[in-house]
């Protein structure tokens, strides 16, 4: 489409109707409603908007401003995107997949609804591949396609997975692991018993202690295991649960969330077999909770 240079002042939609050849004036609405329409470089919704000489204004097709406002509209940050795969840093609070009662407020659904803005037939899959606690933050990745989601699935034992959190004092060994057989009661609610079960499912966690101050510690976590509520059980066992976590028995919340954020992530390509790296990466928010006295 054309490229207009303003050479008198007026308003954005005025000047198009006078300017925009072979258009109905229907359709040039549509083209602002749906964000198709830009003046040096920003997408301009408003008839009004003021214009003055010198302005330039272009045009993206109807499906780019699609693109454009699902992209505006992202509730996560995209890390990384290829043919086959997509990672994405998911925020705390947010549900990684849909539950009986929310299907939409989802990282699932905002990813789906990306991938299908981008295709040309509005058709783009996305496929779980594992998944975050809602209050937990950090990356989580995504298949584009079924091969990729079995490869990713498949080989999820060669994933390194570390973890980042704020716990409530200070661990006495600054370093060691946490062993114990979890279960889940009728109520979602995920224990550590004395002794293996047929239904108990073994979790190993390691840990480093890489600062502390009076009331907190922050560690970084290696996920050996990766069973439900893992990390939350065992420090909420060893005497420290994560700052926040009234759940596992955290006392205070700091920063007005649980502290356990997903920080690294190295797997795999399914495609290419090369190792891709995520991270390390400690949120800001812990760091400044660490920095008082």
């Amino acid at each position: 489409m054309q490229i207009l240079r303003v050479t008198d002042k007026g308003f954005l939609l005025d000047y198009l109707f006078e300017h925009l050849i072979g258009f109905k004036k229907t359709k040039i609405r549509q083209f602002l409603k749906y964000g198709s329409v830009r003046v040096n470089g920003c997408v301009v919704t408003g008839h009004r908007h003021a214009l003055v000489p010198g302005d330039v204004i272009d045009f993206l097709s109807i499906k780019d401003a699609e693109l454009a406002q699902v992209k505006r509209r992202l509730n996560f940050k995209l890390v990384h995107e290829d043919s086959d795969i997509l990672v994405a840093q998911k925020p705390a609070g947010l549900l990684t997949m849909g539950t009986e009662r929310e299907k939409e407020k989802t990282l699932y659904f905002s990813v789906t609804a990306y991938e299908q803005a981008k295709s040309q037939d509005g058709r783009g899959r996305i496929f779980i591949v594992h998944r975050l606690d809602r209050d937990t933050s950090g990356f989580v990745i995504f298949a584009k396609n079924e091969a990729a989601k079995e490869t990713l699935q498949t080989n999820w034992e060669q994933a390194v997975k570390k973890y980042y959190a704020i716990t409530e004092g200070t661990p006495r060994k600054h370093e060691g692991m946490i062993e114990s057989h979890l279960v889940e009661d009728r109520f979602k609610r995920v224990y550590s018993v004395p002794k293996p079960s047929p239904v108990s499912k073994l979790a190993v966690t390691g840990y480093r202690v890489l600062a502390a101050n009076k009331s907190y510690a922050l560690l970084e976590i290696d996920l050996v295991t990766g069973r439900k509520n893992q990390i939350r059980v065992h420090f909420s066992d060893l005497g420290h649960p994560i700052a926040g976590d009234s759940k596992y028995g955290a006392a205070s919340d700091p920063l007005g969330r649980i502290a356990l954020h997903a920080g690294f992530l190295s797997i795999p390509h399914p495609v290419t077999g090369e190792v891709l790296s995520f991270g390390p990466e400690i949120p800001k928010i812990f760091t400044r909770l660490m920095q008082e006295k």
